[in-house]
């Protein structure tokens, strides 16, 4: 009853944002273990803006994607680079809706099949399942019209590692700024066209830090 209550809520709050001409907004945080580095990202949305916040080795990472460009920033040297995305990636953005946690989506595309249900933090979900010569994917999916992940897998048969993700704390229907999703006007940002992106990415480090979404910026 909890949770339908809950349900009932977010459907109104959305209606109601809808009502107004309002752009839909997410959050979750990703936490990424197993047989890779632990990872704790931080993801926001608007429409299809994105806000990610992530630590590599030891440096905190703040990613936005706006509009034409995906800008990447080091926060400790508040230095950043400005790429302009492909234009496969900004004619998807119409159709991709939420910009990050579609790996149910993607599970269902490729055609996984459902294999079971479970209950993780009081959530029931539907147990999907993709398994091929490379190895095998995972994915529980809440049962309900938004379809997030709660939980991922994967395993790479010729590494012999998994690696596991949970998704915590999905909030939907908030109200975001706009300006959340652009760089702070202290950071010193390098503006790099796309055409000089991919002549110079083979060659070394385009920016502070790598390229964490690559679909946001070259497309799927």
């Amino acid at each position: 009853m909890r949770w339908a209550g809950l349900a009932a809520s977010i459907l109104l709050v959305l209606a109601a944002a809808s009502a107004r001409g309002e752009e839909d907004t997410w959050y979750v945080q990703k936490v990424t273990s197993g047989d890779s580095p632990l990872r704790v990202e931080n993801f926001w949305s608007k429409g299809s803006r994105l806000r990610a916040h992530s630590v590599v080795a030891g440096r905190p990472i703040l990613t936005l994607v706006s509009g034409e460009f995906y800008t990447v920033i080091d926060e400790l040297a508040a230095t950043g680079a400005a790429i302009r995305r492909s234009p496969a990636a900004t004619q998807a953005d119409a159709k991709r809706g939420r910009p990050f946690g579609r790996e149910g989506d993607r599970l269902l595309a490729d055609g996984a099949e459902k294999v079971g249900r479970e209950t993780i933090m009081g959530r029931d979900c539907d147990v999907y399942r993709l398994t091929g010569p490379g190895g095998r994917r995972e994915g529980c999916l809440l049962q309900d019209p938004s379809r997030v992940p709660v939980r991922a897998e994967e395993f790479d048969r010729a590494r012999s590692a998994t690696v596991q993700v949970r998704f915590l704390d999905w909030s939907r229907g908030f109200p975001v700024a706009d300006a959340f999703f652009e760089p702070d006007p202290r950071v010193a940002i390098e503006r790099v066209e796309y055409a000089d992106y991919l002549a110079r990415a083979p060659k070394g480090p385009v920016g502070p830090a790598p390229v964490l979404y690559r679909e946001l910026l070259h497309g799927e």
